[in-house]
């Protein structure tokens, strides 16, 4: 009879001694760490976000005519292939001026995409499109957009992404725009909002 083939076991690990195992010396022991007693009388100190002061209730009185729109990565690509001009459709959903705004991290997004996507960098580099800088290290355009909305509460987010309209939802007051039946819809927006304020 041949020799019995033995399968290769992959990423198998030496067999270690925990540091709390009572075979090590008293020394080499790692020490139980003790839990510290609170004092009851001390007091409670506790961080609780501000308040925007843009917002009554949900109603963001910061969002008017021109919109400012900020422009994620796969809004542009989804455009593309829905045959959309990105402005034209953005002042047919909302009958008003709209700036789109496009981060340093949603350029850079763009550009990492490559040749094949060089139609999206071209709308994207339009001058009727403006530039927001980004000062944080990185090129993750989801946290970019999360964070400057959470912080100015003047932007509409233009986004095809699932996660993110997720996480925009839980921001009090950020409509968002999204592409359905071949032209853009608008979620979470009041109303009254194009309503001339007398």
């Amino acid at each position: 009879m041949g020799k019995q083939k033995k399968t290769r076991k992959y990423a198998t690990m030496k067999r270690m001694l925990s540091l709390r195992d009572e075979r090590l010396k008293e020394k080499d022991r790692l020490k139980p760490k003790k839990k510290e007693k609170k004092d009851p009388s001390a007091l409670k100190e506790r961080e609780v976000p501000q308040h925007p002061s843009c917002l009554f209730f949900q109603y963001n009185t910061q969002l008017g005519p021109p919109y400012h729109i900020l422009v994620d990565t796969n809004f542009i690509n989804f455009s593309i292939k829905a045959k959309l001009d990105l402005v034209q459709s953005m002042m047919d959903c909302l009958y008003a001026k709209c700036i789109p705004c496009i981060t340093d991290c949603v350029m850079a997004e763009i550009e990492k995409l490559g040749q094949k996507y060089r139609v999206a960098l071209r709308i994207a580099k339009d001058p009727r499109f403006d530039r927001l800088p980004c000062t944080h290290k990185g090129t993750y355009a989801d946290d970019c957009l999360v964070q400057r909305v959470t912080q100015h509460k003047c932007y509409i987010v233009a986004t095809v992404d699932r996660d993110l309209k997720r996480r925009i939802r839980k921001i009090p007051g950020v409509p968002i725009m999204y592409i359905s039946n071949h032209r853009y819809n608008i979620e979470r927006m009041p109303d009254d909002y194009g309503a001339p304020r007398f």
